[in-house]
């Protein structure tokens, strides 16, 4: 069992358009903990999905500290076929421009996250991060607040 599930979606509109991250963090049991959203600019959707793993995982680091989330058992959810399957080593990387984000992830996994699954569900299952990716091009960027649910 998961001790953190981070949900994460990344939208871009027009594709290369503008670009927004949301993650939102929950515990094992479904609490929502923590939502954070990121206005990235001009970006394609494949950026826009990376980088909203990069935000749930920096927000994640955040809450907890470096050393436990060491120990901890972590869930990234996404609707994002593609990234689910790239991070997990299925299919390659073909286009430059998402190894630095892969890499990134990747980093960030070795040092901070021995534990982490990646997990590809439903778009239906993931619509509260895509409605807080479009926040972020919709207005509320930079988005980083603790709920009490």
């Amino acid at each position: 069992m998961a001790d953190v599930i981070v949900y994460t979606d990344g939208a871009s509109r027009n594709n290369p358009g503008i670009a927004g991250a949301g993650a939102y963090i929950t515990d094992g049991t479904g609490k929502v903990l923590k939502e954070s959203t990121k206005l990235l600019g001009i970006q394609t959707n494949n950026f826009a999905e990376y980088e909203a793993i990069i935000l749930g995982l920096e927000t994640i680091k955040k809450m907890f500290g470096e050393a436990k989330v060491k120990s901890m058992n972590i869930e990234v959810r996404m609707d994002s076929e593609l990234a689910q399957r790239q991070l997990t080593g299925v299919y390659q990387i073909k286009e430059p421009t998402l190894w630095p984000q892969f890499m990134k992830i990747w980093n960030m996994r070795v040092a901070f996250f021995p534990k982490i699954k990646f997990i590809h569900i439903p778009r239906e299952q993931n619509q509260e991060a895509d409605r807080l990716s479009n926040e972020a091009i919709d207005g509320r960027p930079e988005q980083n607040s603790s709920l009490s649910k």
